[in-house]
This record gives structure tokens, C-alpha cells and sequence, in this order.
């Protein structure tokens, strides 16, 4: 039997985000303002995945990320790998890791948060990474997976 597969070109330099929940891809895209980026962006979404059954993938040329940036994505997909390359080898490869504090990333959900009324930057601990629970800083009220908000 034949097998076909889809070939995407290789990048030269650049990030591949790889193992994205396939439900979660285009919010990456949009947590990382990826659809304003101006080098090529390759992904692809319910694609086949020994480990997960279906993953999503963002190839990013010329694009290195930053912590914050990093964070953001293992906020949304925590089980993502990160692969570096340059001159079109793999120089890293690594497991984004969700940090144990969020800051300026997330929006809390308490319409009466102090963040929400003034120039505050938001400050959550982690108190749950499995179930992604984040206690906010200055109110103390939870903020979770489902109302969670990008800044």
C-alpha cells in the first residue's frame, strides 16, 4: 500500500512549535500575534500523532521566542515542544514548562480586580499546573483554563 504524506519545506532559521493540542492551534497563532508577523509561518492542525492522536504544528521563520512569549504557550498547550533551528539543523529541542508565576500574560477574570481599573500589571501564582489554576496576586480569586484571558 502507498503511503502519502504532505511535505513542507524545511526553515532555515526559526522556531517549530510542535505537539499544540490540535483544538488549540489558532489560538497560539493569536496569543503570539503570529497573523501579524511578516516572515513565513507554515502550520498545520488534526494532523496524526503517535503520542496524542491528533497535534497541531507551527513552523516560525525568523523567529526566536522570549520568555514571555514561551510562556504564553505553555499556558494553551502545555505538552508543546520547542525546536530550534538554524542553518536548517536542530540546535534545541525542549518541553515549554508552565512557570509557577504569570505576569502581564493573563487578564484576571474579577471585573473588580484593581488590574482591571488601573495601570497594574497582572501577577498570578500557579496553584494548580495540572488543572491550570492561577490565584491572582492583588484580589486572590481564581482565574482557570475556561476564563482564562490574554493580555
Amino acid at each position: 500500500m502507498e503511503t502519502k504524506e504532505f511535505k513542507v519545506s524545511a526553515i532555515e532559521n526559526g522556531t517549530v512549535i510542535d505537539h499544540i493540542p490540535a483544538k488549540n492551534v489558532f489560538q497560539v497563532i493569536k496569543i503570539l500575534n503570529l497573523e501579524n508577523y511578516d516572515n513565513q509561518i507554515l502550520f498545520g492542525t488534526n494532523l496524526e500523532s503517535k503520542k496524542y492522536v491528533t497535534k497541531g504544528i507551527i513552523k516560525v521563520s525568523n523567529k526566536f521566542f522570549k520568555t514571555d512569549e514561551i510562556n504564553k504557550i505553555a499556558l494553551v498547550a502545555p505538552r508543546a515542544t520547542l525546536i530550534i533551528i538554524k542553518d536548517y539543523k536542530v540546535v534545541e529541542k525542549s518541553s515549554v514548562q508552565i512557570p509557577d508565576e504569570v505576569i502581564k500574560i493573563v487578564k484576571c477574570f474579577n471585573p473588580n480586580c484593581i488590574t482591571n481599573h488601573e495601570k497594574v500589571e497582572t501577577k498570578f501564582t500557579v496553584t494548580s499546573k495540572e488543572e491550570l489554576k492561577l490565584r491572582c496576586h492583588y484580589c486572590e480569586k481564581i482565574t482557570d483554563k475556561k476564563n482564562m484571558t490574554f493580555v
